[in-house]
């Protein structure tokens, strides 16, 4: 089956839809999404978007939060981008359609860890959702829109599956589509588009514990590394402090997460009993950025060998506690936790990926006609550690950009040639009847992961983690060049090769900074101007 179109957006997220519907004023666009269209990272975010709202407010006071969270590594022209241009795109969302939260006739601003000013836009404590409902509401509305579901993209197409043009050199390698495979019938569908984005979101399945859906396999960075795109700052794992903790089952396939806007609403962290410890580690205590707290969280966990601590929110009301936080609480309350009067056992869990394919101001890649933004993207805005609630906006943001860029691209450009791309070639293949192969080394990977490359590191975990994954590049490489492709096999690729580039990136930084800390370097190396990990595949094979 082949697919023709102008634009292809690999993701249905709020990066993924709000760049369809801006596009969509100029281009057919085709968006694929490997499940159904609302299952998304961002339909799983509960704190909000951060933006200058409050006259009281400044972006000066924004820009240096977001850089001090940071740890030295933020773009700065980037982080005043998108700083600046948020207010409007946050008012864009309400345009469209979206309700946040308000309280006497005006949008209710809330703080958050990191911020020194109430500036977070919420829905209750489920924005995401209900940023994704408006969006999908939006972009069902439009003709030159199509949603194409359960569709898993494999490879983008490039000059390595031209003939006659294989050994064109990556830097001037350009990306015409993708191969998606349609997950209900196990049938490669080739889409050639005249421009792509990739909007694929995160990549917490590589860790046992994460608070993203099953889909966040880090799908677009491995394809956009294997196809010769640029990808930076690896290392840098964002570890949510608190995620719910069910001690009837800890190794859920994804955790529940207790939003940052718990600890902002005067949420105490406590160990098991009772004792509250997060001044020991930070001046800012609850309120100190995520890194620090996830940090303390685990140095308690295993100073005392507990599996978890307790977040404390009963000097609030029960009505307080419904008004700002009813998700959560009704979810607490199904395990017998009235949050009211009962502690919160929470856990760290793997959350956010700071880095990902390294993009310029207007979210093109190191590839032609390769776009990436969101998650997947490393626009330098969170350096080491992002700021909460920054996430959402840099989508917003980064996509706007990108869809006035390539609005401009279209109207300056002659009709491409893109040469004649062939169809996915499977012959003599052989069906899988080993799944179980694929299972087991999905399990060993996650746990590798969470053992050696979590919240605390070593270059002696790092290396044992490095050699270990190799081993399992061999042994899945193997098995997918003998079968038919097959969802679970091209995720576990996908995980194997997003996890190669984390620990290569650990093992670059000689320091601790932000989000990656390592015992052997437990300062942060102020000898030079700190620099981006960046990485990039010289060849690609298939």
């Amino acid at each position: 089956m082949e697919i023709k179109t102008d634009v292809l957006i690999i993701g249905s997220g709020i990066a993924g839809l709000y760049s369809a519907i801006k596009i969509s004023q100029f281009a057919n666009v085709t968006l694929v999404t490997k499940k159904e269209k609302a299952e998304s990272n961002t339909n799983y975010a509960q704190g909000g978007i951060a933006g200058v709202l409050d006259p009281a407010d400044t972006f000066e006071k924004h820009i240096a939060d977001t850089m001090i969270a940071g740890a030295g590594l933020c773009n700065k022209k980037h982080v005043e981008i998108l700083v600046k241009e948020g207010p409007a795109r946050i008012h864009e969302l309400i345009e469209i359609g979206t309700e946040f939260t308000q309280k006497n006739g005006k949008l209710d601003l809330v703080r958050e860890g990191g911020h020194s000013f109430p500036r977070i836009v919420h829905s209750s404590d489920l924005t995401g959702k209900e940023v994704e409902r408006a969006l999908i509401e939006k972009a069902n509305s439009i003709k030159n829109i199509n949603i194409i579901e359960n569709a898993l993209a494999m490879e983008l197409i490039t000059e390595h599956y031209v003939k006659n043009l294989k050994d064109k050199p990556i830097a001037s390698r350009h990306c015409w589509g993708a191969y998606a495979l349609n997950i209900l019938n196990n049938q490669v569908m080739k889409i050639v588009s005249k421009v792509t984005i990739l909007a694929t979101g995160g990549l917490g399945q590589i860790y046992l514990h994460t608070t993203n859906p099953q889909i966040a396999t880090g799908d677009g960075v491995a394809m956009a590394y294997r196809a010769g795109a640029k990808v930076s700052n690896m290392e840098f794992i964002q570890f949510h402090p608190t995620s719910f903790y069910n001690p009837n089952n800890s190794t859920l396939k994804q955790s529940f997460l207790i939003s940052e806007a718990v600890r902002g609403f005067g949420g105490i962290l406590r160990t098991t009993d009772g004792v509250a410890f997060m001044k020991k580690y930070d001046k800012r205590e609850e309120l100190a950025p995520r890194d620090i707290v996830a940090r303390a969280i685990d140095f308690e966990m295993k100073k005392r060998g507990d599996d978890f601590v307790y977040l404390d929110i009963t000097n609030k009301s029960k009505a307080e506690l419904i008004e700002h936080f009813p998700n959560i609480y009704e979810h607490c309350l199904t395990f017998g936790i009235d949050i009211s009067k009962d502690l919160i056992p929470v856990v760290p869990a793997a959350h956010y990926s700071c880095g990902g394919v390294l993009v310029d101001e207007s979210a093109r890649t190191s590839l032609n006609y390769l776009y990436a933004v969101g998650e997947v993207a490393m626009t330098g805005v969170h350096g080491a550690n992002r700021l909460a609630s920054n996430s959402l906006l840099e989508a917003l943001v980064f996509s706007h950009k990108a869809s006035e860029n390539i609005k401009e691209f279209f109207k300056e450009s002659e009709s491409e040639n893109i040469p004649p791309i062939p169809a996915w070639d499977d012959t003599g293949m052989l069906t899988a009847d080993e799944k179980v192969l694929i299972s087991h080394g999905t399990k060993e990977l996650k746990q590798l992961m969470l053992d050696y490359v979590g919240i605390v590191r070593s270059n002696l975990r790092l290396t044992f983690a490095q050699r270990r994954i190799h081993n399992l590049f061999i042994e899945v490489e193997d098995f997918y060049k003998k079968t038919k492709v097959f969802d679970s096999v091209i995720e576990l690729r996908n995980l194997i090769t997003c996890s190669h580039l984390i620990v290569k990136s650990a093992l670059l930084r000689k320091e601790s900074r932000g989000l990656h800390y390592n015992i052997d370097y437990l300062e942060q190396d102020m000898s030079k101007e700190p620099t981006d990990t960046v990485l990039q595949n010289t060849y690609q094979k298939t």
